[in-house]
């Protein structure tokens, strides 16, 4: 029970401010002219003012609170290191059980925890959710036992009472750490791009000079280097194919170190090509003869040579060659001296016509036998005496013609095995797409690989592989039709687009490949394959471990499955005699990039409550009681401060002027007054 008194004024204060002025000019003017009831007119304006003012006494009824005191657990992978697990337990059980000890005292045991994904310790993010919990006047004290490696300060609150951090990790602890810097996400084949590596060691390091390096990419046997420690080295990197590149930097593990979580560091660039140099060879004119040029030439990534063969050297037509317009065509620098310089070549609607000797048309067999790409977009001539097939390039093209040319309307049709191929896959819409009106009659060779048909379920589109390169047959000159909307046209532009990138060898028109991509720690296997059916896919995890998961067909030809990684780094894939590598999680954990314990973090929000750091490694801290505003820790020990926090239960005011009190005064005093000035 607590008393005090309080004010109800029943006017405003300014205006009982200016009656109480206007009273003691009264009074004063009284004693000037020497009246002697100035004291008792004095006495009795001062009731009536205190009559307005309304005072009275405030009784409370109070119950007293208990101090709350916050113990904030850091349970991230980090203090999973060395012994620091076990010291943070036997700490905070040792606290809780002497903070229960004493009176009028209650414990918050918070748990903190990794945050989600690569976000780290995100121990003040933890503290803000107990204090939005917790009423602010009743916090007593707040005690962190943890590494002092947070990765949330900026969310530091502001705090009601001395946060303390009992550091775990010792004097001797050190590690040393693999830094990888500049890490492109793409890279042009062929050109070789730096990154920027750094073995740093910290703590209280050996003070080794030098270590090896070991860098293995897409998971073969790793070659060895030997680096300097804290010095930034620059490595020139050349990726060996296109596509997904996975390349892992280890440094063996040291003795003594906390751990080898930071010693590795993967690095996953994906290969591109820099320009697409493709070789177009034009023969007789005719209605689509820009089509294949429009669609190389809209690519910023391809580089073109064309050339129209407008007039063969048999024509003599009596024209002095000092006035012809036209350039000759540089058929022995093109294939015989430069061939190699050319990712595809495609030859629309050529016929032998002098030309070419044979001999050039062999050095183009052996560029695709080699791992070049021809593409034939025949028409007529294909059909002809002169026919391509007719030549030396004949031994691989995927299709013979039957001399017979088809001129009547036909809509082309994805077969079974396209609806599976990468090129023609998804093309949807068959019955919608305008019709062709001519077509050459081939037969397809046994190892040619038919996507789509025309006339009478005749082949239209035949790809083959031989050797190292490959070759396509568009039985075809009638494609330009769709590009100009007739019938309703369909879906060209995309059509020879895949075409084109499957015969420069794009990973991603591969028809049999296996691979992965990777979100977080969850991996989206994918296989695809020209055959009905595929195996489970048997994962190696970077432990070793292996394990086989089944895939589902989520459209012809390809095969799909998630698989959440247990853990962070390199993961194998196998399935048949597909093979890929992945990497799952950051480079480095963020929770390992820096593992000495610190209290220069923490530092800002301790020392603004006047609290303290001390390691546990030194022995548990007393616990002592500190006036607010003092120093709450100093060797050997931390302070709490008792808040004396209450809940009123009830409270009582007793007017200290009754209305019959201030009357009878009022009146007294001014009647007093009155006859001391009277003549009696």
């Amino acid at each position: 029970m607590t008393g005090s008194i309080v004010f109800d004024p029943l006017l405003p204060w300014i205006f009982i401010g200016a009656l109480a002025a206007i009273a003691a000019a009264g009074i004063l003017v009284a004693l000037l002219r020497g009246l002697r009831g100035w004291g008792l007119r004095g006495l009795a304006a001062l009731v009536l003012i205190a009559a307005l003012a309304q005072p009275s006494l405030q009784d409370e009824d109070r119950a007293p609170l208990s101090d709350i005191v916050l113990l904030l657990e850091d349970r991230s992978a980090s203090q999973q290191l060395a012994d620091r697990a076990d010291v943070t337990s036997d700490a905070i059980d040792a606290l809780a059980a002497e903070l229960a000890a004493r009176p009028n005292t209650e414990i918050r045991r918070i748990r903190v925890g990794d945050g989600a994904g690569d976000q780290g310790t995100q121990l003040m993010t933890a503290l803000n959710e107990a204090l939005a919990e917790e009423p602010s006047g009743r916090v007593a004290g707040i005690i962190a036992a943890s590494d002092g490696r947070l990765h949330d300060i900026e969310r530091a609150p502001d705090l009601p009472a001395p946060l303390h951090l009992l550091m775990t990790g010792r004097e001797e602890d050190w590690d040393r750490r693999l830094i990888v810097r500049n890490a492109p996400a793409f890279a042009i084949l062929d050109e070789s791009f730096t990154l920027t590596l750094r073995i740093e060691d910290t703590g209280a390091a050996p003070g080794t000079r030098n270590v090896p390096l070991d860098i293995s990419v897409d998971g073969q046997p790793p070659q060895t280097f030997t680096l300097p420690v804290g010095e930034d080295i620059d490595l020139p990197i050349t990726l060996p194919h296109g596509g997904l590149n996975v390349i892992q930097f280890t440094t063996p593990e040291a003795e003594g170190e906390l751990t080898d979580r930071n010693n590795s560091a993967l690095v996953q660039v994906n290969g591109v090509r820099d320009r697409l140099r493709v070789l177009l060879v034009s023969g007789e004119p005719h209605a689509g003869g820009r089509t294949w040029r429009n669609l190389l030439k809209s690519d910023s990534s391809v580089d073109l040579v064309h050339f129209t063969i407008l007039r063969p050297p048999e024509k003599q037509d009596g024209v002095p060659v000092n006035e012809l317009s036209l350039i000759a065509f540089p058929t022995r620098e093109l294939f015989l001296e430069k061939i190699e310089d050319f990712d595809l070549i495609i030859f629309d609607r050529y016929k032998r016509r002098g030309i070419l000797p044979a001999i050039y048309l062999d050095n183009v067999r052996n560029y695709v036998e080699e791992g070049g790409a021809v593409l034939i977009s025949a028409g007529p001539d294909f059909a002809s005496a002169d026919s391509l097939y007719r030549s030396p390039l004949g031994e691989i093209v995927p299709g013979a013609p039957t001399a017979r040319v088809l001129e009547e309307p036909y809509r082309p049709v994805v077969t079974d095995l396209g609806d599976r191929h990468p090129v023609t896959a998804g093309l949807t819409g068959e019955e919608t797409w305008g019709r062709w009106l001519r077509q050459i009659e081939v037969e397809a060779e046994a190892s040619g690989k038919v996507l789509m048909e025309g006339v009478g379920d005749r082949p239209l589109l035949v790809l083959d592989r031989v050797g190292e390169g490959r070759v396509a047959l568009m039985a075809s000159d009638q494609a330009w039709l769709w590009s100009r909307g007739y019938e309703g046209g369909g879906p060209q532009l995309e059509l020879l687009r895949r075409l084109a990138h499957w015969m420069m060898k794009e990973p991603e028109l591969e028809e049999e490949t296996l691979f992965a991509e990777a979100s977080g720690q969850t991996m989206r296997i994918i296989r695809r394959t020209l055959e009905d059916g595929v195996g489970p896919v048997t994962v190696t995890r970077p432990d070793g471990t292996t394990e086989d998961i089944a895939l589902e067909e989520i459209a012809p030809g390809r095969f799909e499955a998630l698989y959440d990684g247990p853990e962070i780094g390199l993961y194998r894939l196998a399935e048949g005699e597909q093979e890929a590598v992945i990497g799952l999680g950051p480079a480095a954990p963020r929770e390992f990039e820096e593992t000495i314990a610190t209290a220069a973090l923490m530092a800002p929000v301790i020392d603004a409550m006047r609290g303290g750091a001390l390691r546990l490694a030194d022995g548990l801290p007393r616990i002592r009681e500190v006036g607010s505003g003092r120093p709450a820790a100093g060797r050997g020990w931390i302070g709490i401060t008792p808040r004396d926090a209450y809940e009123t239960l009830s409270v009582r005011n007793v007017p200290l002027l009754p209305a019959w009190l201030t009357l009878l005064l009022a009146s007294g005093l001014i009647l007093g007054a009155w006859l001391r000035e009277g003549r009696r």
